[in-house]
């Protein structure tokens, strides 16, 4: 087991120790998480804060290991418990605790069920409407959880709802480190999810540039919350089976997103 490899305590999640896991991503920038982690992982981080978590989750990983004896004292814990995700903290290093995973023989962490592709007519299923606060560190991402709570219970296949709930992540977060309020809709029909979210915020000068992987305006405080390495839109992009983003200097930002069921 990876607790036994890295000689781990048990933060949150004793009775979740035997999910089967298949990749181990190891990183402290969340946006990365988002981009390249892939789902049933565990994710090592030296980041002991809640967006690590929410991160880990919005990616469908499995477990958050914390290394150099590190904990969260924030409520991850509770986001852990409510969404059956184990937490660990290790004494070792990133570099010696990927040795440690990398040697075991036995990498274990029952997979999920997969949910049935929802398939039928474009009639509404469900309309809704989330308000997101600027600055807001402690809730940011809360609203991310509740769209892919709703597609989860909805039946969607897990890959559809994997890429919603990173892309509204990301967009959730820009609000939250940029603007200063926003709301996000959500609109649901068998074949397509679309999330609109409207902020009041500075605008994009250039959103071309903005698109570029690598292009941000983080400041350390974002960064020290995991994000910033300049992947948001791209990653959102990515994610999105179409994406159309309108913003105007002094006014804000719109991102529409398309996601079509059966694809990607």
């Amino acid at each position: 087991m990876i607790q036994a490899a890295l000689d781990a305590s048990v933060i949150e999640g004793e009775d979740w120790l035997d999910t089967v896991v298949e990749h181990v991503y190891a990183s402290d920038l969340m946006s990365d998480v988002l981009a390249f982690g892939k789902p049933n992982s565990v994710l090592l981080t030296g980041l002991a804060a809640q967006q690590a978590v929410i991160s880990a989750y919005m990616a469908e990983f499995k477990a958050v290991v914390f290394i150099r004896g590190k904990k969260p004292k924030d409520v991850s814990a509770k986001f852990a418990r409510d969404n059956h995700l184990v937490l660990l903290s290790t004494d070792l290093d990133m570099y010696e605790a990927c040795i440690r995973i990398n040697s075991s023989p036995d990498q274990s962490f029952p997979q999920a069920e997969s949910a049935p592709t929802t398939r039928g007519t474009d009639t509404i299923l469900l309309r809704k409407e989330f308000l997101i606060h600027g600055g807001d560190l402690a809730d940011a991402g809360m609203v991310s959880t509740q769209v892919k709570a709703i597609l989860k219970k909805i039946g969607f296949d897990p890959k559809l709802v994997r890429r919603v709930a990173i892309s509204t992540y990301e967009g959730e977060m820009n609000v939250v480190m940029h603007a200063r309020k926003a709301t996000a809709s959500l609109a649901v029909t068998p074949q397509v999810v679309t999330v609109r979210i409207d902020d009041e915020g500075p605008g994009i000068p250039d959103v071309q540039l903005a698109m570029q992987e690598g292009f941000t305006t983080a400041t350390e405080e974002m960064r020290a919350m995991g994000f910033g390495s300049g992947m948001g839109l791209p990653n959102i992009k990515r994610n999105t089976d179409e994406l159309d983003v309108k913003s105007e200097v002094g006014k804000g930002t719109v991102l529409y997103m398309k996601f079509f069921a059966g694809s990607g």
